[in-house]
Parts: C-alpha cells; sequence; structure tokens
C-alpha cells in the first residue's frame, strides 16, 4: 500500500522568490511522499524572474510556478495541511488564516534575494545562496523520520533545521 503523500504550503509575504524556491525544490526531493506548495499572504502577482531564470537552468518545468494568496489554502477544497512553513520574517509574525487539521509549523527565516540591489551577477548570486539554504534545509526535513517521530520531537527538528 502506498504512503499518504504529506501536503506542505511554504509561506512568505510576497510569494515571488523565497516560498517560490522552496516549493520547487520539495517537490523535487520529496517527489511521491510530498505535495508542495507556496502561497504569500500579499502575493505580487507573479514570480520573480531571477527566480524562474535559477530553477530554469536547474531542469525545473517552471510552468506550474505562480505568485499566490495563502487564502486559497483556507478555502472549502483545499489541499488539508499537515506543514506550514514560513521563510520570512514578515510572514511569521502576521496572522496566519486558520488552517483546518492543525499542521505542524515551523519558521525558516532566509535573507531575501528580491531585496538584492546591484548587479545581475550580485542578484543572481543572492538567489542561488537562497536556493544552497533552502536545499540544505528541505534535504534534512525530507529525510526525517516521519512515521516514528512525535510531534514534539518533529517540532524541535524542525526548529533545529531552521537554525542551520
Amino acid at each position: 500500500m502506498a504512503e499518504k503523500a504529506y501536503n506542505m504550503l511554504f509561506l512568505c509575504t510576497g510569494n515571488s522568490a523565497r516560498s517560490i524556491l522552496a516549493e520547487a525544490i520539495l517537490g523535487r526531493l520529496g517527489k511521491q511522499r510530498f505535495n508542495s506548495y507556496s502561497a504569500g499572504s500579499q502575493p505580487k502577482g507573479a514570480p520573480h524572474p531571477q527566480a524562474l531564470k535559477l530553477l530554469g537552468s536547474l531542469n525545473y518545468d517552471t510552468t506550474r510556478f505562480r505568485s499566490k494568496s495563502w487564502d486559497e489554502f483556507a478555502k472549502p477544497g483545499a489541499p488539508r495541511l499537515d506543514f506550514v512553513f514560513t521563510v520570512c520574517d514578515n510572514a511569521a509574525s502576521e496572522i496566519c488564516p486558520v488552517w483546518p487539521g492543525q499542521p505542524t509549523s515551523a519558521h525558516w527565516e532566509v535573507p531575501d534575494p528580491a531585496a538584492v540591489e546591484g548587479s545581475d551577477a550580485e542578484i543572481a548570486a543572492a538567489f542561488a545562496e537562497t536556493y544552497r539554504l533552502m536545499n540544505n534545509r528541505i534535504a534534512a526535513f525530507v529525510n526525517l523520520p516521519m512515521r516514528s517521530i512525535d510531534r514534539l520531537s518533529l517540532t524541535q527538528r524542525l526548529d533545529d533545521i531552521g537554525r542551520q
């Protein structure tokens, strides 16, 4: 019998860079074990072009990524969430919608590459560093023993990963 796939939502205010990168990474690393989503409290309306450029260069299919409101995941018929992670301080401090099912949550602050000003190379480097940080954290996350770890221990492990 196939294992149930966990539903995971990454939140950031604009849903244009960090949360999009996290959604992509989990979609690749957690394939078949996780369904990956991202959203924002104040979505920008489109993913940041540099996020899409980076993902495209890493052979991700970028056609499925879009900037969307977290309200989509609080409506009837939305996927029941098992995990909700914030990846920016603004989203972490906002009052989130009530998520059905009391998902496990964590805060994994990552610097915002979309806020970097400078040359194209400096901006590309900021996005690459954000990708690296998120990839390392998500790799640690997908390797946790989900079926055998209690919720309190899981929460502690998620907090530890967020501090890496």
